[in-house]
């Protein structure tokens, strides 16, 4: 958490009536997920962003993925399966992705708890409690005090609580798309030392897009005592939501309907209880031990609906078309042409998930004279049960997949799986001059990782593999001025393969997507190493007077674990030589009387280091050493203005501006794989656009504990793409291809993520 520390003192009366120059700010942060005593957020080598609850609000975002995207330095976010809950948050290109399969690369906390889930480390960002957020901070690179995972960087999310958030708290809103939320808490607390807190976030969406109606429960409670030295506080969190993300469109049906679904339903079901207990106790102001226990259990159940794979066959066995009077001209085809049209099942691909985890951390820091020092170790265990199922299904005109009540779900693949990881770190921090500041640290991480896969054919043998690393960090700051500190920071993480990476990693056995478990071989594990410089600063060092930052980075990834081709047109996880992330981030905050601006632009070169040749679920694409990874801009600006036109009224803009993304499936140019090495290639530019996309904001207060506030996202309006990639258009403009219309394979096309359209949003504030 980061805290505003005010140096105070006692005075007489003349002295204290004098006039009293603005206080420098200083800001404490720390430097692992408990944070101990923490550090001068001035003194570390590398930039962090921090934001309170108030900025949160104040900027008026939707939620806390819209906040980032729009605020933080280096977030993007890929809208690909349509929820405002379900987004994918990029920084510096590295993923925090509710997907499974998804390579990820950024770790999440909540109150010292990682939540990234052990099942493919996916997050699941309706299950986090907005109400309930007080602080986020955004630490940047492969920090090793972070733990696995960490390969471009970590949240941390710290809630509220009776002392820090005494009162009530209520914010309404509508649009006029049909989306209603509501955020509802109150904190209290006694002389005692006796605190509480209870928070919950409603939410219910009727979908801008066709057949998207969404909505979400959490609630957040905390009890908790301060007395003397001694803090503790037992919380518990659960949470509900049914969201429907219905995913990519292909250009066709895209350009005739921004609003339509390809395929549906795509359901995706989450339930969540997590109980965690902090505890804290300090040794004079110089020491503090910090503990955390906690225990999870999450659930999930994905609907998808799909084509049925057999659509092929259908199609082989009547490629010659049929006679005017629809029967068939090939004699093998034994059914008519109106009975071909029938022949047109869909699938239902069904899901279950759960997952068990519960962990302990502990961690003492301390300060002797100008040298800090934390030392902790970690915990975690989880076990996951996860199994797949299809059921054949019936598709309407309007595509949407209908299971057959007369079939049975039928096991596709599933696995059993443990996971042990245990961890040590050691930290310190000291000066070496009067301006300059050395931090050091090291993390021994262990993990186990026991894998039992199952299938139509039975079990397959129980597999466990073992990994260990050493992961060290050096940083060094000097202020060369009152107003400007440089610094520079090398440091490496690392992530072990997942359970469904793990599942699908035999070139003898590929998946047909990243989400058929099939065999288990080993895999290595990915380690990421940083190297960071820049320079920070403030103007006048006075309070709210504004702040500057530039820094560049560069991250590379070894034996990344890539979705890799084989030879039967299907995929596996594999580990990839190198992929590069490198760049530039800048900031620039400022306050001109009644008039707040804050600026950012970010420079991303991501891309792979090495030759490989990817599968991407419809084409094998070939890759070489500087090749763009898709879906991440190259550069984005972000611009934010603030005018108090009045103390009770404040309108606001932000301006978000991205260059274009490669479409994955397209990295190399062409659209089609090539069958022979005469073939010419098929060359396109299937590239997603860049964009600019303006919101309007104003707040206005007509009583002291009273606010109204109201903003418009994407007020011009514009049509815009967030993710793109290629896969075979079975409904070119929304119509069924037919066998005897156009035999064979469909052809591949662009399917994009639409960008919301202009949405509308009032609401209601209170605070007492």
């Amino acid at each position: 958490m980061a805290l505003l520390l005010s140096p105070c003192a006692l005075a007489d009366p003349e002295v204290a009536a004098a006039p009293v120059a603005p206080l420098a700010k200083v800001e404490i942060i720390g430097i692992a997920p408990l944070y101990g005593l923490g550090i001068e957020r001035e003194l570390l080598p590398y930039p962090v962003q921090a934001a309170a609850d108030k900025t949160i609000q104040k900027s008026g975002g939707e939620n806390l993925s819209e906040f980032m995207a729009r605020t933080l330095s280096g977030v993007n976010v890929n809208e690909v399966s349509g929820s405002p809950f379900q987004n994918d948050i990029t920084f510096r290109g590295f993923r925090a992705s509710p997907v499974l399969g998804s390579s990820q690369g950024l770790s999440v906390y909540l109150d010292g708890v990682r939540v990234n889930e052990p099942f493919g480390d996916v997050i699941n960002w309706d299950m986090v409690p907005e109400a309930a957020i007080g602080t986020v901070v955004l630490i940047p690179g492969a920090n090793p005090l972070y733990g696995l995972s960490t390969l471009g960087g970590a949240l941390a999310f710290t809630t509220k609580s009776g002392q820090t958030h005494p009162g009530i708290e209520a914010d309404l809103s509508v649009s006029h798309q049909g989306r209603r939320r509501a955020d509802l808490a109150y904190g209290w607390q006694n002389p005692d030392g006796w605190h509480g807190f209870i928070g919950s976030t409603l939410f219910d969406d009727d979908g801008w897009r066709e057949h998207s109606p969404g909505r979400l429960g959490n609630v957040f409670i905390k009890m908790g005592r301060s007395q003397g030295a001694t803090d503790w506080s037992a919380s518990l969190l659960g949470g509900r939501s049914r969201l429907l993300g219905n995913g990519l469109l292909p250009d066709l049906l895209y350009g005739d309907n921004r609003r339509a679904v390809y395929t549906y339903p795509d359901t995706t079901r989450n339930r969540l209880l997590q109980g965690t207990l902090n505890f804290t106790q300090r040794f004079g102001g110089d020491s503090q031990l910090n503990a955390v226990v906690y225990a999870r259990n999450s659930r999930r159940d994905t609907v998808n609906g799909d084509l049925n794979e057999e659509y092929d066959e259908y199609v082989e066995e009547c490629e010659d078309g049929f006679e005017d009077d629809g029967s068939p001209e090939d004699a093998s085809c034994d059914f008519t042409r109106d009975e071909a049209a029938a022949l047109h099942t869909g699938v239902l691909n069904t899901t279950s998930t759960r997952q068990d985890s519960h962990g302990a951390s502990l961690a003492f820091s301390a300060r002797r004279g100008s040298v800090r020092y934390d030392l902790g170790a970690t915990f975690d265990r989880s076990e996951v049960d996860y199994a797949q199922y299809e059921q054949e299904a019936f598709m309407t005109p309007e595509r949407e997949v209908i299971g057959d009540p007369e079939e049975e779900p039928e096991l596709f693949s599933g696995v059993n799986g443990k996971s042990r990881a245990y961890s040590l770190y050691l930290a310190t921090s000291t000066e070496l001059g009067a301006n300059t500041q050395l931090t050091a640290s090291v993390r021994y991480n262990r993990a186990r990782v026991t894998n039992t896969l199952f299938n139509e054919d039975g079990v397959q043998p129980t597999e466990s593999f073992t990994y260990t690393r050493l992961n060290p960090s050096l940083g060094l700051t000097y202020r060369m001025a009152p107003a400007a500190t440089l610094f520079a920071n090398i440091a490496q993480s690392n992530r072990v393969p997942t359970v469904i990476e793990l599942g699908c990693a035999d070139p003898e056995n590929p998946c047909r997507l990243p989400v058929g478990l099939q065999a288990d071989p080993y895999l290595k594990q990915v380690v990421a190493r940083t190297l960071e410089a820049g320079v920070r600063g403030r103007f006048g060092g006075a309070i709210d007077s504004g702040s500057y930052a530039l820094s560049l980075h560069r991250t590379v990834n070894d034996d990344d674990i890539l979705f890799l081709s084989a030879p039967s047109r299907q995929g596996y996880f594999a580990n990839f030589e190198r992929t590069l992330r490198q760049g530039v981030d800048a900031m620039f905050t400022r306050q001109y009387g009644r008039l707040g601006l804050q600026l950012t632009y970010s420079f991303l070169q991501a891309e792979y280091d090495a030759d490989g040749e990817l599968f991407t679920g419809a084409r094998n694409v070939v890759v070489g050493r500087g090749t763009r990874i898709a879906g991440l801009p190259r550069h984005t600006g972000k611009l934010a203005l603030d005018w108090e036109l009045t103390p009770r009224l404040t309108i606001g803009a932000d301006f978000y501006v991205v260059s274009h993304l490669t479409t994955q499936g397209n990295e190399d140019g062409l659209t089609e794989d090539l069958e022979d090495d005469d073939d010419e290639p098929q060359r396109a530019d299937w590239r997603i656009p860049g964009h600019g996309l303006l919101t309007l904001r104003a707040s206005y207060r007509p009583a002291t504990n009273w606010e109204l506030f109201a903003r418009v996202t994407n007020a011009l309006d514009r049509r815009y793409e967030t993710f793109g990639a290629v896969a075979p258009d079975l409904f070119p403009h929304g119509q069924l291809i037919k066998p005897h219309e156009q035999p064979g394979d469909a052809e591949n096309a662009r399917f994009v993520a639409p960008g919301a359209p202009r949405i509308v949003v009032a609401g209601l504030r209170y605070r007492f």
